[in-house]
């Protein structure tokens, strides 16, 4: 994943008029650990104990260098924006308290910038990574483009990323435990049918294939590959029309026409994914 953009820090991610920046941040603040809740928008769903338990005893000789973002709740705790990890150390080396940063944001504002947050410090697999794109499109209404500017990464990056979502959902988990990576991912997306997709990752992880093998392999079953070359004798602007419905919804999307009206075929892999693509076509 491109890491080109993400240097900028939170505080220039943001535009002028978004209510939260890094300068306007309440001053640092000693709070409970045993009063700090877990971000319910937290976009990273694994943590690394062997890196929990390296941040623990980092904090026990050095202590906690860079506090936690939170905001206070409605029962006088404080909900995490940033900084799970550390929280989570604390509270295993025994600290009582967390030095943090106050701050009242709405929902949406707690979401976007766990996401950045994470793809700012790598924390993120990236299908964790596609789920929360998903999700910032859903809730904040955004176009790819628009997203693609609040996260520092190419429009075309973002696509990739969130095509991932179309893959089958326990080929998705091989991806987000690492058993599959994402060069893997991007093969088995040309493949024709979920079926092969299934069958070829499974092949994949058993047999430890690298990329190469997996590509060779399927270059040896050229039948189970997607035939691009069909599309080129398309009417040119029948082909435009489903590259931008392709873009706009995240899938595959086929356009027949005929001499008084025609049809629209639009794929989907999942009901989460169906789910996804209503949200897109009814907002």
């Amino acid at each position: 994943m491109e890491k080109k953009a993400l240097g900028r820090g939170l505080n220039t991610i943001f535009s002028k008029d978004t209510l939260l920046s890094i300068e306007t941040l309440d001053e640092r603040k000693e709070i409970r650990v045993d009063l700090v809740i877990p971000n319910r928008n937290q976009p990273r769903r694994r943590f690394s104990q062997p890196e929990i338990d390296e941040l623990v005893e980092s904090i026990k000789h050095n202590g906690i260098l860079q506090p936690v973002l939170v905001r206070e709740t409605p029962d006088e705790k404080f909900e995490l924006i940033a900084g799970e990890r550390r929280w989570r150390a604390a509270s295993l080396a025994g600290l009582q308290t967390i030095p943090a940063m106050v701050k009242q944001v709405s929902d949406h504002e707690v979401m976007e910038l766990a996401l950045i947050e994470n793809i700012q410090r790598s924390d993120l697999t990236v299908i964790e990574v596609a789920r929360a794109y998903q999700r910032l499109i859903r809730e904040f209404s955004l176009t790819q483009d628009q997203l693609s500017t609040r996260v520092g990464k190419t429009r075309s990056s973002v696509a990739n990323v969130m095509r991932l979502l179309t893959l089958p959902h326990d080929v998705q988990e091989f991806v987000e435990s690492g058993s599959l990576t994402l060069g893997h991912a991007k093969v088995l997306l040309s493949l024709a049918n979920v079926d092969e997709q299934q069958a070829w990752a499974k092949r994949v992880v058993q047999e430890k294939l690298s990329v190469r093998d997996l590509e060779g392999l399927l270059q040896a079953n050229p039948k189970q590959v997607h035939r691009e070359k069909r599309t080129q004798s398309k009417d040119p602007n029948v082909a435009n029309v489903e590259a931008q419905l392709k873009r706009r919804l995240g899938t595959k999307v086929k356009l027949t026409t005929g001499s008084k009206g025609g049809r629209i075929s639009i794929d989907y892999y999942s009901l989460e994914d169906l789910e996804r693509i209503l949200e897109v076509i009814l907002r």
